[in-house]
């Protein structure tokens, strides 16, 4: 019962990532008025080829320190919301008509207006639904889309089945992790992007940038070595003492991932926004100066794990040093 159980899990979390990548791409479709833009649905034979592989060699188990199925995802979907963000950014001046569902008042408003006496019909009801998300806004599209991409990850990471060697702790750790990056990412590209669009220059350019580090920084969520431990066996018996990759490689991982990964990067981009672009605001500095005193508080970690592995070495050297005279 447990076995179906996780092969339901692994199906049900790969079918809502399919979903969801083909309702970007339908997005894409619309939006250019292309109907080859259908071909992005090709990203997600890998994802259905994993799904196959896995229920077949794994039992719908995930793998220990990397998950393909969320990368599998991640590559389905991040075309489709890059096409989206750059043709917002070229068609900014069209949007003036669309409404913004900001409010419960203006959610209501325009579901009322829209579909009220349509239930009965099926063929009417999706013809005014059409209308309605044709009238929703580019940006709160695409700001929707970077929502659910964000919790279906932190969602799906917990229905998928653990992979071997992973514990129910290490696994609450990491959807913890995973809730303050998808927190800090999307929090990055909404305000950042929506500075861009305030600013006296029209640098294209730095929207490739800015979607570039974007990209880079969800890389983190197929990963987890932040989190899980490599194992008992790293001392190698107990004849070697560990290295310092080995006896810190979860810090070491955690480390690297705020410097060259999300907050490394998210701080040299504001320093530009703020520096080449003359914009300035209150949380802007905000988020400037906490990326940066998370570079540096992580440097000082990495100090620190540095220091103390140098006495713990030293003290057993000397500690045979006095063996061998006695």
């Amino acid at each position: 019962m447990a076995n179906v159980g996780k092969l339901l899990c692994a199906i049900m979390t790969r079918t809502l990532f399919i979903l969801v990548a083909l309702v970007g791409v339908s997005r894409v479709a619309w939006v250019k008025g292309d109907p080859r833009y259908w071909l992005l649905t090709l990203l997600c034979l890998p994802l259905v080829a994993e799904l196959v592989v896995t229920l077949r060699r794994r039992k719908g188990k995930d793998y220990k320190w990397f998950s393909p199925a969320i990368l599998l995802f991640l590559i389905s979907i991040i075309p489709s919301i890059w096409l989206l963000e750059l043709h917002h950014q070229q068609n900014k001046s069209n949007n003036s008509q669309c409404r913004n569902l900001n409010s419960w008042e203006s959610l209501q408003g325009v579901i009322l207006n829209k579909t009220a006496g349509n239930l009965t019909n099926p063929l009417q009801y999706l013809k005014s639904l059409n209308q309605l998300l044709s009238t929703v806004c580019a940006n709160a599209w695409i700001l929707a889309l970077h929502q659910i991409l964000l919790i279906l990850l932190i969602l799906g990471k917990w229905l998928l089945p653990l992979g071997g060697g992973v514990t129910r702790d290490e696994l609450s750790q990491l959807l913890l992790i995973f809730v303050g990056t998808a927190a800090d990412i999307l929090e990055f590209t909404s305000e950042t992007l929506t500075d861009i669009n305030f600013s006296r220059e029209n640098n294209p350019q730095l929207v490739y940038i800015i979607l570039g580090v974007w990209t880079w920084s969800m890389l983190q969520f197929p990963l987890h070595l932040a989190v899980v431990n490599a194992g008992p066996d790293g001392g190698g018996g107990g004849a070697r003492k560990p290295s310092l990759l080995t006896k810190h490689s979860t810090d070491i991982w955690s480390i690297a991932e705020a410097l060259f990964i999300q907050d490394g990067p998210f701080l040299v981009v504001r320093l530009v926004v703020m520096s080449f672009f003359d914009v300035f605001h209150q949380m802007l500095v905000f988020f400037a100066i906490k990326n940066f005193l998370v570079v540096i508080l992580n440097l000082y970690r990495l100090v620190v794990i540095c220091q103390d592995s140098r006495p713990a070495g030293r003290s057993i050297e000397e500690g045979r040093d006095d063996a061998s005279q006695l």
